[in-house]
């Protein structure tokens, strides 16, 4: 139906949205991308060899993705064809897939896009193994998700991953110069709502020219928006962020880092990104705790109690006074001194404990409440440490067959720094009295 519309030439007068009408009709056109469709990008040389295997195309919204696949179809000669892993179960792929044969059957090859790729389940994936190896189709799967994550291994050893960029603002600029020109008028903005308006598109194209479109109608006759009159009228579009999924990763774990590595300007924006799109306090709350711990440890013994008190605030006082509880335990986790000694002490406790066996303790430390055990030894020669000088006796407390081990190394920072201290008095006295 599409193509007979087409054909009459009614499609033209038909209302398209301004997205769809900026559509780039060569990839040279495609902002943003230049290290896949410059003259030396990725895709680029693709096409330069003249062979196109299978693709997934992996990055943000709005970023080119689509346009990206229409425009290789077009490259190759191949016949694109659409589908959404959303709406498409087993039975529409193999309605796809026999279309596709009958096209290579009178020498037409296919190129078939598949939207939101990783939406398709493991046996959905399957599927395309045997159409992808003899050539049936060219897959070009477009996902918002990591692959390595969202899809199977036996597809992504036969596809090339491609990672399209969030636009930045000079690609967002063009992008709305481009818009200006389709449109034959300006924005109705001042210079610092038109920054404005690059800012809220948060890397996304096609959110741009929305927000763009929406002005237009929006705005009188000779009228021109502020950057405070912008916001009221589009209202704030929301991050790009899925609090199951990349962008909920990927910006706990720049907190989580930009802590251990002491910048609490960096933690803070973090922090500010993921509270901004309503992530949950209470699992902000969990991570910073670990950051207290397996970061900080004994170097800073109160990072642990500032943490636990921030979360008992913000149960008390909410949202939004109770944020600032937690933005103070995460600017003094940043600046607190760092030592990982008791984490790595205990994952090294930990294997000897899984792989040494069952050992039996040194029978001087064992318990004799029977006169059975009191004869094998158990209790014997054992040194009540209060009663020694120094409070300190010097024995030995791992399992004879195993000897003394060492876990712990405090670093020569903070409060480990006199436990460091501590340890080393002791090490001394044991090898006193021990000669």
């Amino acid at each position: 139906m599409t193509d007979l519309f087409a054909a009459a030439g009614l499609e033209k007068s038909a209302p398209r949205p301004l997205a769809d009408r900026l559509r780039p009709n060569r990839l040279s056109d495609v902002v943003g991308q230049d290290h896949l469709v410059g003259p030396d990008g990725a895709v680029t040389r693709m096409l330069r060899s003249g062979s196109l295997g299978s693709l997934i195309l992996w990055g943000p919204p709005g970023t080119g993705k689509t346009t990206v696949a229409r425009l290789l179809a077009r490259e190759t000669a191949l016949e694109f064809q659409q589908i959404s892993a959303n709406f498409s179960a087993i039975a529409d792929l193999k309605k796809v897939f026999e279309i596709a044969r009958a096209r290579r059957a009178i020498g037409t090859g296919t190129l078939l896009f598949v939207d939101e790729i990783h939406r398709f389940n493991r046996a959905q994936l399957d599927s395309f193994l045997p159409v992808m190896e003899d050539g049936t189709i060219v897959l070009v799967g477009a996902t918002t998700e990591n692959p390595s994550f969202e899809l199977n291994a036996a597809l992504l050893s036969r596809a090339h991953v491609l990672v399209f960029k969030p636009l930045d603002d000079e690609a967002i600029g063009r992008l709305v110069a481009r818009a200006e020109i389709e449109m034959g008028r300006p924005l109705p903005l001042d210079d610092e709502a038109r920054l404005s308006l690059i800012g809220m598109a948060d890397g996304d194209g096609r959110a741009a020219i929305t927000l763009a479109e929406d002005l237009w109608r929006a705005a009188g006759e000779g009228e021109t928006f502020t950057a405070a009159k912008l916001q009221e009228v589009v209202q704030r579009r929301a991050p790009i962020y899925d609090k199951g999924q990349d962008g909920h990763y990927n910006l706990i774990s720049a907190l989580h880092k930009s802590v251990r590595g002491s910048d609490p300007d960096a933690a803070l924006y973090y922090l500010a990104r993921m509270l901004d799109a309503g992530e949950s306090p209470l699992f902000l709350m969990r991570r910073i705790t670990r950051m207290a711990v397996e970061d900080i440890g004994l170097a800073d013994p109160q990072a642990l109690v500032v943490c636990n008190a921030a979360k008992e605030a913000y149960d008390f006082l909410g949202s939004p006074e109770g944020e600032l509880a937690i933005a103070e335990a995460v600017i003094y986790v940043a600046t607190a001194p760092k030592s990982n000694a008791a984490y790595t002490a205990l994952k090294a406790a930990m294997r000897l404990a899984k792989t040494g066996g069952s050992l039996m303790p040194p029978r001087h430390i064992l318990n004799a409440p029977t006169k059975l055990m009191q004869t094998e030894g158990y209790g014997a020669g054992y040194h009540y440490d209060h009663d020694e000088p120094d409070a300190f006796s010097g024995q030995d407390y791992f399992p004879e067959s195993l000897g003394r081990q060492t876990f712990y190394e405090p670093v020569e920072r903070g409060f480990e720094r006199e436990i460091r201290k501590r340890l080393d008095y002791w090490a001394k006295l044991r090898r006193e009295r021990a000669g």
